[in-house]
């Protein structure tokens, strides 16, 4: 059966294939717009996730009569039947007649290049992340396999340039997302609207109710690792590696009787660590559907260059920057927007030693926020006020 399979995903990804679904996209999108019809879609179909559910979510409690489905890849279609979420297989005929005649597309990354956006069409890029590290045009030496620096450049504009609508959490990121993405159409600045969830479920019962669901102890207290991925570090295209140089049994000893830690590697990585000697101590989280409630139920957020450290500021919890290799993407691997050595919001270490002295630091003493700290919520964070939904659907759903 596992032949069959591999077969005809084989089949699928030819290009002949793709040369006729390209055809047969066009011609279907010259047809009249289904203008109650939206189509959403997470990091490419593997999601139920981030500013899309949350704008779908706004959409099915405040406008019921929009007829909405998600672009769901074929291997992760149990996410959307646990949620209860009507989707469509990725590039699946009836997925080609919704994606080719929906009046609206609210999507979150890159879609293949294959995919010709209908004059008709409104596509709502909604992004995932306040910029760190250098993004799109601004990268000035592209290492991600399949592809190189020219080519990466020209797809991103040429990706971009069917977007009607970019969301933008900050004046900071609209700045960028403009230059990197040579977006030149309507910016919406609303602040994200997965953070909306952050300002309205920040309370006991909701993060009790999310440990009790997903099997967590309540008498301890929740350190989340969520790291992001390298571009030079990878098995294949589109498969990074990544390397956990995190001490986890000198951790254990020093923290297990009062932590527990969740691991949250980006979805670009596709490394299985073994965590089995780690059992009841960190549990492996990096499929979880949404991090929004990792989150609201965490009480330490240990990052390095991933943006969801902007998104956790909200919370104005604890924050430490575990960044063993920051000389090197800093200088050689990507590039960072803002001094981040000066501006982070919280201690930049790079041992297993330095983190623990962190965390028995709050322990000891609290958690107090610093002048950088408060600077850098106030840059980042102003806008989100819990309405971002209700700001990006009132301008492009009117």
């Amino acid at each position: 059966m596992s032949i069959i399979k591999r077969f005809l995903t084989r089949v699928r990804r030819s290009g002949i294939v793709l040369f006729f679904y390209k055809i047969a996209f066009h011609l279907i999108g010259l047809l009249p717009r289904n203008k109650k019809t939206i189509i959403f879609e997470s990091f490419h179909g593997k999601q139920y996730s981030d500013n899309p559910r949350a704008i779908y979510e706004y959409i099915i409690e405040h406008r019921p009569e929009y007829d909405v489905y998600w672009s769901a890849d074929r291997r992760f279609t149990n996410l959307f039947e646990e949620n209860h979420v009507p989707y469509i297989k990725r590039f699946s005929l009836k997925w080609l007649l919704k994606m080719g005649t929906a009046k609206y597309w609210v999507i979150n990354a890159r879609l293949p290049l294959w995919i010709p956006k209908p004059l008709n069409t409104v596509y709502l890029q909604t992004w995932h992340g306040t910029p760190l590290k250098k993004l799109g045009i601004d990268i000035d030496d592209v290492k991600m396999p399949g592809t190189d620096t020219e080519k990466y450049r020209k797809n991103f504009l040429y990706e971009a340039g069917k977007w009607d609508y970019l969301i933008s959490p900050n004046p900071y990121s609209t700045e960028i997302f403009k230059r990197a993405f040579g977006f030149n159409k309507q910016v919406i600045e609303s602040g994200y609207p997965r953070n909306d969830f952050l300002i309205h479920s920040n309370n006991t019962e909701t993060i009790s109710k999310i440990k009790e669901r997903n099997q967590l102890p309540l008498d301890k207290k929740v350190i989340l690792y969520a790291p992001t991925w390298r571009d030079n570090e990878y098995f294949s295209k589109g498969k990074y590696k990544f390397n956990l140089k995190m001490d986890l049994e000198k951790m254990r000893k020093e923290l297990g009787n009062e932590y527990i830690i969740i691991l949250r590697l980006h979805y670009l990585v596709a490394e299985n660590l073994d965590l089995t000697d780690y059992d009841n101590f960190v549990y492996d989280f990096s499929s979880y559907e949404d991090i929004r409630e990792l989150y609201v139920i965490s009480d330490i957020l240990i990052t390095d260059y991933s943006s969801v450290f902007f998104d956790y500021a909200n919370l104005k919890r604890p924050m430490i920057f575990f960044v063993y290799d920051i000389e090197n993407y800093r200088d050689s691997l990507r590039g960072f927007y803002f001094d981040f050595e000066e501006k982070a919001p919280g201690a930049l270490v790079k041992t297993t030693e330095e983190i623990l002295g962190e965390i028995k630091g709050i322990k000891e003493h609290g958690y107090q926020i610093s002048k950088v700290t408060e600077e850098f919520y106030h840059r980042f964070c102003n806008l989100e006020d819990g309405k971002a939904c209700e700001r990006v659907v009132n301008e492009v759903f009117r």
